[in-house]
């Protein structure tokens, strides 16, 4: 199986900048992709950033050309640099592992907050 670890989140200024980093352990060469999904309160979870293992990424509207996703084979390693950050973006955020043959293995979840 896969485990996954998130670091990063926290309180930013909006206008700023924070990183998110998730790193897999355990069986990673059945992973296909990762990604990072966030959850405001009340609303549902939605989909971020993905890259897969060929390096190919995809950005939600709302943050295409602030956001990046980035993956560090040496460490098994995706990160999330979020800049420009807005209230709107505050949301718990989590990382994601789409495997080969077994169910999406997701991790602890990390909350972002943007205010002044």
């Amino acid at each position: 199986q896969v485990q996954l670890v998130e670091s990063g989140g926290g309180l930013v200024q909006p206008g700023g900048s924070l990183r998110l980093s998730c790193a897999a352990s355990g069986n990673i060469f059945i992973i296909n992709a990762m990604g990072w999904y966030r959850q405001a309160s009340g609303k549902q979870r939605e989909v971020v950033a993905t890259i897969t293992n060929g390096g190919n990424t995809n950005y939600a509207g709302s943050v295409q050309g602030r956001f990046t996703i980035s993956r560090n084979s040496d460490t098994n390693t995706v990160s999330l640099q979020m800049n420009s950050l807005k209230p709107e973006d505050t949301a718990v955020y989590y990382c994601n592992a789409e495997l080969m043959d077994g169910p999406y293995v997701w991790g602890q979840g990390a909350q972002v907050t943007v205010a002044s």
